[in-house]
């Protein structure tokens, strides 16, 4: 499995990484990074598909903007760098040819998670996945921490 990993991200080879869940069908790598399990996030998916999501009122067209303005229902901004920043989690949206390719959200540690397209969900370095599969991070997003406990 790591080895396939590392053939399709040659970039993992000299970037520790680890897989920390099995390959699933049951979400994409932009759901992942915002959070949803449930529902494969893509804007032009079949509208009869129960796991297909697309947010309404976003454009259902593959841009960069398009992929800002979903996150964007989720309280993410662009403008952000990449650096680690406490009280805040980041989205690293990726894009090559200026179409977006992946998406990956940072952790508490400051590394990021991604759902690698329909295989497992692994833990990296934020570049170790650039490259021809995904391209190169295009914007970060970021938004708050909310606290479930403050927020009522």
């Amino acid at each position: 499995m790591v080895e396939r990993i590392e053939t399709i991200f040659p970039g993992l080879r000299t970037s520790p990484f680890r897989v920390t869940s099995p390959a699933t069908r049951d979400y994409s790598c932009i759901a992942w990074a915002g959070g949803d399990t449930a529902h494969w996030w893509w804007p032009d998916l079949d509208p009869e598909d129960a796991a297909a999501y697309w947010p309404l009122g976003v454009p259902t067209e593959e841009t960069v903007d398009a992929f800002v303005a979903a996150f964007a229902t989720l309280g993410y901004a662009p403008g952000a760098g990449e650096d680690f920043e406490p009280g805040f989690v980041k989205i690293a949206l990726f894009a090559s040819n200026a179409v977006p390719t992946h998406a990956a959200r940072q952790l508490p540690s400051g590394r990021l998670t991604s759902k690698l397209g329909l295989r497992e969900d692994i833990e990296h370095d934020l570049h170790a996945v650039s490259g021809h599969a995904y391209g190169t991070v295009v914007v970060i997003l970021k938004r708050p921490i909310v606290d479930p406990i403050a927020s009522g």
